[in-house]
């Protein structure tokens, strides 16, 4: 079956593939449904730098007050941290996990596995889209740019041999967690801002949320990444050990938002009933829906659900913070 797939591929991966067929194929590689996964905590640092639910009107800085215009930073922001960095990565992941994907049922229409894109593609792919993203984000401000470029380092770390995070478990979770939670979390301040002033304890709560919710995709790919010969820490530990890990992580983030509540820091006093009423609600949709789940449908459908709960509080949080209630 791969020697058929890789055989009648093999026009398309010497370059024959007309280039809107090229452009089809790494447009499913970047996987637009993945981009809100940065883009969400990129928003959560963006509101957090401005106070403003919605980007484009000025930021003034104390004490100087200079102002910061910061609706075309956030737009270049917006297509570095969706299709841009997402290919580079994404394109880097296939190419090296290819031999493994081969054997997962689910990828068999892959654009690397069904052979209508070749390795070499995918990995020029994600060096051009890597230089673009660090070249443009160096034009908005440095410290956004290294932010753009820790992602991006971890991103290949998580997929290149011989360091490979992916297959180290432990290092899958964190690689991923670090990227999303607090990568992405940064960029959103440093895209109309300077680092300075950033609340640093917002890192822990987004690694620590990001973690809850992708230790459960870990779960879902247990027998694929049994059969490929992959380590993650589903396949180290067991899918019922990893899962009361991201139990503990999601409850854990819960305690800090109560916490930053209770204090005022970073969260207004006033969000302190929320986050209280909310938190155990949280943790018990948590273990309602991905308890049990092991199937990829199952899981999908606790994460959504999970999420969606989770939107609750923390839109109450950002309209509070932005003093629009």
């Amino acid at each position: 079956m791969t020697d058929v797939r890789v055989r009648n591929a093999a026009p398309t991966a010497n370059g024959h593939a007309p280039p809107w067929r090229m452009l089809v194929e790494l447009w499913l590689i970047a996987r637009p449904a993945l981009w809100l996964v940065s883009l969400v905590p990129f928003y959560v640092g963006h509101l957090l730098a401005t106070r403003q639910l919605v980007a484009g009107q000025n930021v003034c800085l104390p004490p100087s007050r200079a102002c910061l215009p910061t609706l075309g930073p956030v737009l270049t922001g917006l297509v570095i941290w969706g299709p841009l960095v997402w290919l580079a990565v994404l394109a880097i992941n296939d190419a090296c996990d290819l031999d493994g994907d081969l054997r997962n049922p689910r990828k068999d229409d892959a654009p690397l596995t069904s052979g209508r894109l070749s390795v070499r593609a995918a990995l020029v792919a994600a060096h051009v889209t890597a230089a673009a993203a660090l070249l443009v984000a160096a034009t908005i401000r440095t410290s956004f740019a290294l932010v753009t470029l820790g992602f991006l380092v971890l991103g290949w770390l998580y997929s290149v041999r011989p360091i490979r995070l992916k297959d180290r478990p432990g290092f899958d979770v964190a690689t991923n967690a670090v990227s999303v939670g607090g990568f992405a979390l940064l960029a959103g301040w440093t895209v109309v801002r300077p680092i300075e002033g950033f609340p640093w304890v917002m890192v822990a709560e987004g690694v620590l949320v990001a973690t809850a919710l992708y230790i459960p995709t870990t779960v879902t790919d247990y027998k694929a990444d049994v059969a490929s010969g992959y380590t993650t820490i589903a396949v180290r530990l067991g899918p019922r050990i990893a899962y009361w890990i991201g139990l503990a992580a999601w409850t854990a983030s819960c305690a800090i938002a109560v916490a930053l509540a209770a204090t005022g820091h970073v969260f207004p006093h006033r969000t302190l009933w929320v986050q209280a009423v909310s938190a155990p609600i949280l943790v018990a949709v948590y273990h309602r829906y991905l308890g049990r789940a092991r199937e990829p449908g199952e899981v999908l459908h606790g994460i959504i659900v999970v999420s969606w709960v989770f939107l609750v509080p923390y839109l109450v949080f950002a309209l509070m913070y932005t003093n629009t209630i």
